[in-house]
């Protein structure tokens, strides 16, 4: 099949959906909307497996047509390309997108604004498959922009709401840090190596670049800033957890499928580049390791269950960013794989519980929902042990093979991750328990309306559950006897260094790991399954109220950039520009106004003034002409 044909049936129905959904879906019947925006990334999803099938194991650039020449010959193309990596990212963005678009349409059915948010969804599908698709640096920015705009847009959705309003101008500042770098390192990709495509730039430094080499860290380092803004590193990583301010389904969208995932496939797509620059590398690891330990930390206090989760995303963001800075791609790319399909789970299975509870988010208001929603308790029972590594749930193997490739490089990485898993299994037990089990603790008319979601809502729940429960079968350890399908899949894509480590470590990993799971549960449902009462924070020591706080890391922002900001922005407005520019500006005009009242004196009428003027006038310039 033509590979262009195919590039079209992925690429451009989400465009369509948005663009029809966008300007007419209000005159359309919902169930027009709802067909439409769903049908769109279905057919992306189709034309996924279309080019899973014609085009695996090849690398195919598709070149469109010419978008602009720059200066001297520099020639950047609207191209297009597909490898083994862009496939795994093709499946993940269509698969799971097109699933929270079936879930959109049951959450948000009520909403007045539902077409609106439907081409929203479609737009955002559309710029993460160019960001994906991208054959080169410029192509994949402007994807890179569309996510970043449309994040805006649906965190920003109920736009009436004040707060929401800035939680959306918070990421949208925030990812504009990290963009900026982005394209500052594109202009010096472009002056180092003289190319814009990935592979012209691939094969410009594996033939040419020394190690360490300083410009090339420069860059690379750039590039991982602009990663931190998208995948919510430190330290611009405080805007993903203000994000739930969203629909939950957005939060699904970014924190599973799409924007915090393309930090995570830049670093994977540009890891020739960091092959060549270990001290790149290495800021990379530290950064990972210690976002995973932060946020670990802080969603050990936190009782929104959307803020829980979005702060478990960022930790696990953590654990990816840490085996991209050992060099582990493929390893990154495996649990951004299966994080995809328990988080969105999560995320979802949390959308049904606020569903349901109509609009309640706080875990201390909740409990014993076990019996009211057995379809969402049974999902969010798989998604949880996916999360905190439990055998043979997806996460456990993706998670374990992080721990290892960490470990067999940095044991200090590797405890500061292995705290952070023991911290991860601890806050996901404590949520499930406190939502689920014990005695339920709001009010008594929320009670009386407690519902199971519907059907098009627990259907994308129970087909991302048995993913979350296979989906780590794709990355079977060596200790098992099977192959490791999915780098074998990604060899043909990505070049990673061989990791060694014993099977003996691997076999004590397993069995510390479960037996770490294990005191875990106990202790977990003793302490908060039987809950029958509202959590106090009246006698919470200072770290708990430090996590409970953040860390207190906005008020440190805001103390450090946020005001200096203000006041500088106050000073130059009201002293500065009132104060000095205003009267530069005006001197000419006061020159020029005093002028005029001085002349004006002149023209009095009396013709023997005027005759002598002219007199005067002319002895001027005959002077003039004298002396000159």
């Amino acid at each position: 099949m033509n590979p262009e044909i195919i590039l079209h049936l992925i690429l451009w129905p989400p465009l369509l959906g948005f663009i029809l959904n966008g300007i007419i879906g209000s005159k359309f019947p919902k169930w027009l909307v709802t067909f439409m925006a769903c049908l769109m990334p279905l057919i992306s999803f189709v034309g996924t497996m279309l080019a899973y099938v014609n085009l695996k194991d090849k690398k195919t650039a598709i070149e469109l047509y010419t978008w602009f020449v720059g200066e001297g010959a520099a020639k950047v193309n609207f191209g297009f390309f597909i490898d083994n990596l862009t496939l795994v990212m093709l499946f993940v963005v269509t698969g799971v997108g097109t699933l929270i678009h079936v879930y959109s349409s049951g959450y948000m059915a009520d909403d007045k604004g539902y077409p609106r948010f439907m081409a929203y969804m479609n737009l955002f599908m559309f710029s993460m498959l160019m960001l994906v698709l991208g054959s080169n640096l410029v192509v994949l920015f402007a994807g890179w922009e569309g996510v970043g705009l449309c994040s805006f847009l649906l965190i920003g959705f109920w736009y009436e709401n004040l707060e929401y309003n800035k939680a959306a101008a918070k990421a949208f500042v925030m990812n504009r840090i990290g963009d900026l770098a982005f394209l500052i390192a594109i202009f010096m990709t472009i002056y180092a190596t003289g190319a814009i495509e990935f592979e012209d730039v691939k094969d410009t430094i594996i033939s040419g670049v020394n190690l360490n080499e300083p410009i090339m860290v420069v860059i690379a380092i750039l590039f991982f800033i602009g990663a931190c803004g998208k995948s919510a590193q430190i330290p611009l990583f405080t805007w993903l957890p203000d994000a739930m301010a969203g629909p939950t389904p957005v939060s699904a969208l970014i924190h599973a499928a799409t924007m915090v995932t393309a930090g995570i496939y830049l670093v994977t797509r540009m890891s020739f580049l960091y092959d060549v620059t270990p001290i790149a590398q290495t800021v990379v690891a530290i950064t990972g390791c210690l976002t995973a330990f932060v946020a670990a930390s802080i969603a050990l206090k936190q009782n929104d269950i959307k803020k829980i989760l979005a702060y478990s995303t960022v930790s696990q963001l953590g654990y990816m960013a840490a085996a991209l800075g050992v060099g582990a791609y493929i390893t990154a790319i495996f649990h951004l794989m299966t994080h995809a399909f328990f988080k969105a789970l999560l995320f979802l299975g949390a959308g049904s519980v606020i569903h349901g509870l109509h609009g309640e988010q706080d875990i201390r208001n909740m409990g014993g929902l076990k019996s009211k929603m057995k379809w969402t308790y049974m999902t969010m029972l798989i998604g949880t042990l996916a999360i905190i590594g439990c055998p043979p749930f997806a996460g456990f193997f993706s998670k374990d093979e992080i721990l290892a490739v960490v470990y067999s490089k940095n044991f200090v990485f590797f405890i500061v991750l292995a705290i952070s898993s023991v911290f991860t299994a601890w806050y996901m037990l404590r949520m499930f328990f406190s939502t689920f089990h014990g005695t339920y603790r709001g009010s008594e008319e929320t009670h009386a309306h407690i519902h199971e979601s519907p059907w098009n809502m627990r259907s994308v729940l129970v087909i991302l559950a048995g993913l979350s429960i296979v989906g780590g079968f794709a990355g079977l350890p060596e200790i098992t006897g099977q192959a490791h399908l999915l780098e074998k899949f990604l060899k043909h894509a990505i070049f990673q260094k061989a990791f060694h480590v014993s099977h003996l470590f691997e076999y004590v990993l397993w069995a510390v790991t479960v037996v770490t799971l294990v005191i875990l549960f106990v202790l977990t449902y003793k302490r908060y399954a039987g809950v029958d009462r509202k959590y106090t924070d009246a006698n919470e020591n200072y770290l708990a109220k430090l996590l409970a706080n953040k860390y207190y890391l906005d008020e440190i922002y805001d103390f450090l950039i946020v005001k200096p900001l203000k006041r500088t922005g106050s000073w130059l407005m009201h002293t500065f520009e009132f104060g000095v520019v205003d009267k530069i500006v005006s001197i000419p005009t006061a020159i020029v106004q005093s002028g005029s009242f001085a002349l004006r004196n002149l023209q009095n009428g009396k013709l023997s003034w005027y005759l002598l003027y002219s007199i005067i006038g002319l002895l001027i310039i005959l002077l003039t002409f004298i002396i000159i």
